[in-house]
């Protein structure tokens, strides 16, 4: 493959190194927050069918936001990778939110059911703020066009469509 390419596609502006670092410290602060001052709200958001006591699991989830602020702040030649993980752990706990509002588990101020409706709708947002800001969907989309000028497996995709 052209490296010089890979180079633009994996290059991030100005924008989105400052989102990566926004985003960076955003998870550390929620990740800490689990684990301490924030502990009681977070346990709002434990579904009651997930098979493990609440506040492991709001203790490893914080350890595993801090974990990825962490990366989405140092490992920037990994930003693509940090970005796809961080989206798939951000639509894991997804259901917890969708929990929150089915149980009418208040917190955060979210003291109403309309409030809880009206915050589902960022998740989708942040999620598609990760992949912008680390270039994860910029690489795919690269990649996919890419494959449909000429990759024999998607040539035999749209064939045999």
């Amino acid at each position: 493959m052209n490296t010089m390419v890979d180079n633009k596609i994996n290059k991030s502006t100005k924008t989105q190194k400052t989102v990566r670092v926004l985003l960076g410290i955003f998870f550390i602060f929620t990740g800490t927050g689990h684990l301490t001052f924030m502990r009681t709200a977070f346990l709002a958001q434990v579904p009651n069918w997930v098979p493990m006591d609440a506040k492991m699991v709001v203790f490893l989830s914080g350890l595993v936001e801090i974990f990825l602020g962490a990366s989405l702040l140092f490992l920037s030649k990994h930003q693509t990778t940090v970005g796809w993980i961080v989206a798939l752990f951000l639509v894991a706990v997804f259901p917890g939110n969708i929990a929150q509002l089915v149980n009418h588990n208040y917190a955060f101020g979210l003291n109403s059911d309309l409030l809880l409706w009206l915050r589902l709708p960022f998740q989708p947002l942040l999620i598609a703020t990760v992949l912008w800001g680390t270039g994860a969907w910029g690489e795919w989309r690269h990649k996919t066009k890419v494959n449909h000028q000429g990759h024999p497996t998607m040539q035999y995709y749209y064939i045999n469509k």
